[in-house]
Order: C-alpha cells, then structure tokens, then sequence
C-alpha cells in the first residue's frame, strides 16, 4: 500500500519530467490517483506507463487546452489536439456547466483527446454544479470488445455515465460504466498478478468462453464481450455512433487507427433539472432512492447501495490505508521515475 498523497506527488513529478507544466502534471496525476481511491484501478496510476510512451511516440501533446471550435447554444464543439484528457475534458465540461447553468442546457461535443480517465470525474463535477449529466464516450484505438454474437473485436470499451446532484437528504447520484463486460486494463493487471477473470467476460481469438486474461494481449487476439449480452452491445453501439461518428467524426474504425494512437471522443448532455421540475425532484428523487435503500437484502448481501457509494466507501477506506499498486505498475513507476533521475522509493516511502 502506499499512502495517496506520496503516489499523487510521484506521478506529478513524473509528468513534469517529461514535458507538463507544473499545474498539468498536478492535475492528471490528482485524477489517476484518484480513479485508484475510487476502486478503478484499470483508469489509474497504471496509466503512467501507457501516457510517457504515448508521449515519446507524438500521440499525446503535453500542455494542450480545450480549443471551442463551435460556440451556437446550446451546441458546444471543442478539439482537444490530442492533449491530457484529463485536462481537457475538464475544461471542457466547465464550459458546458457554466453555460448549463446560465441557459439551462448545453451539448457538448469533445473531440480528439487523449485519454480522459474516468468518465464519472466529469459527472461528480457536474453534479456539485447542481447539474445532471449524460455523457457517453468512444475508445479509438486497437478495439477490444467483441459485438454479441461476433467472434472478433469491433468496439472500443466505450462508457457511459449518468449524474444526479445531491439532494436534502442523500449524496450524488453517480452511474459510470463500461459497456464492456470487464475493462481492459483490469485484463493487465489481472494478467500481471498471474490471476484468472470470472466467466462470461472474455473470448478467445475463435470467440470462445475463456477465464485467461492474456488472450487480449495475444496474436491473434481475443475480444472483451460486451455486459448483459446484446443490452450491452447495443449501448456501446450508441456511444459508437453519439461519440464518434456525430460528436467527433472518429468512430472506431480501421482507417481512423493509428499504431500506438489512443484517442477519446464524447458526447455529454448538461442540464439543469429545475429548469423542468423545479426543486420538486429533489423530493421525489429521495423518496426513489429511500424507497430502494428500504428493500430487504438478498441472502448473502449487505443490501441496495445506490450508484456512487461503493466508490465512496472504497474512497474512505483507501484514503486511510493506502492505495494498493499492482507489482507490474510499481516496476513501471520504478523504471520511468529512474530514467528521469527521480528516487522513487524515497518519494513513496521515504
């Protein structure tokens, strides 16, 4: 384990070594640590490694801003130029808050960045704006989702999210998912600590059912499926087409990838709830989620949790215990650090 705050300086020293200004590095490296906080290590510090290579093949252009290309209410088009997604989609869904809150909707169109991390930062921001926001994101780089019923990747892992604000009497509301069955980076680690995923969440290169996550990273490869069979592949379908053939004109197709490129492409929709019901859906909207929170549990369960509060509560218990880091991401962290004159384990434990 190591404590979140020494993790969170490492990784802002890393990136201020290979080109980011201070305030750059600080911000993607607070995100990273903080998808880790949040139990989603797939769209953590793991991501270090995967970022500096981007970075010295050109895919990734430190220091980038979010660039409005088309400003017509309530429509917002912004390029990212392919800069830290982390940056950019940030600004970017503030340009959308700010003019959700002055008009009452906006649609924000976000195209060509990098990756942008956990799609659900951008909707816990939303949300403390006192917003509702739908985004759906594309993936454009090697596929690695299998369409139901095909025996060969086509889709990306391709997200959704959906956030509520807070109400009188409960937290945000936050839904953020894959619409894969598993994510990618969770097949690495999984692969690095030698471990097997459970069923029903991968296929080999021939389509068939397989635990080994290493068949996504063999030649010829397997595919992710998609979650809940064809449910999830039709949503990964309508992110496909919101994010990247109508917000971006990048869907995930062989002609739009380039070896080693990553891009993400979004689409989010930004409002605000009472502009239509006014603070009438605070009320009902508690009286839902009291209404859930009332269902007796499962055998074997602790009971309902709403959306957003295992993340909270893996928060809580990570921020106090330290944020564990998988052994082929800490000789990562070691390899990288070193090469940039960093004392890495000064800097985590020291």
């Amino acid at each position: 384990m190591v404590a979140a705050d020494r993790l969170e300086q490492l990784v802002a020293a890393i990136f201020r070594g290979t080109g980011s200004a201070p305030e750059e590095a600080e911000e993607v490296a607070r995100h990273l640590v903080e998808a880790d906080l949040t139990g989603h290590a797939s769209h953590g510090v793991t991501q270090v490694e995967i970022y500096v290579r981007s970075q010295r093949l050109g895919h990734l252009q430190p220091n980038r801003h979010a660039e409005i290309v088309r400003d017509d209410p309530p429509f917002l088009v912004v390029d990212g130029g392919i800069g830290f997604g982390q940056v950019i989609a940030r600004e970017a869904i503030d340009l959308a808050s700010e003019r959700a809150k002055a008009a009452g909707v906006s649609i924000l169109a976000l195209r060509y960045a990098h990756h942008i991390g956990r799609l659900g930062a951008y909707g816990e921001r939303c949300a403390a704006a006192g917003l509702i926001a739908i985004l759906f994101a594309n993936v454009v780089s090697i596929p690695r989702v299998a369409p139901f019923g095909g025996a060969r990747s086509r889709l990306g892992t391709n997200p959704i999210c959906i956030a509520f604000p807070a109400t009188p009497r409960n937290p945000p509301v936050l839904v953020d998912f894959a619409t894969s069955a598993i994510a990618g980076n969770k097949c690495r680690i999984a692969m690095a600590k030698g471990e097997e995923v459970a069923e029903g969440l991968l296929q080999d290169a021939d389509g068939n059912p397989t635990r080994d996550p290493g068949v996504i990273f063999s030649e010829p490869a397997g595919s992710l499926r998609p979650f809940g069979g064809h449910k999830g592949y039709g949503l990964a379908l309508a992110c496909e087409i919101l994010a990247g053939a109508i917000a971006s004109g990048v869907p995930t197709l062989p002609q739009n990838l380039r070896a080693g490129r990553f891009l993400n492409n979004a689409l989010a929709f930004v409002f605000d709830p009472t502009r239509i019901a006014g603070t009438q859906w605070q009320d009902l909207t508690d009286s839902v989620l009291e209404n859930l929170r009332d269902t007796p549990p499962s055998p074997g369960s602790d009971g309902v949790l709403i959306p957003g509060e295992p993340e909270a509560q893996r928060r809580r218990v990570l921020q106090r215990e330290g944020v564990p880091v998988d052994p082929v991401t800490m000789a990562a962290l070691h390899r990288i650090g070193g090469e940039l004159g960093l004392d890495v384990t000064a800097q985590l434990f020291g």
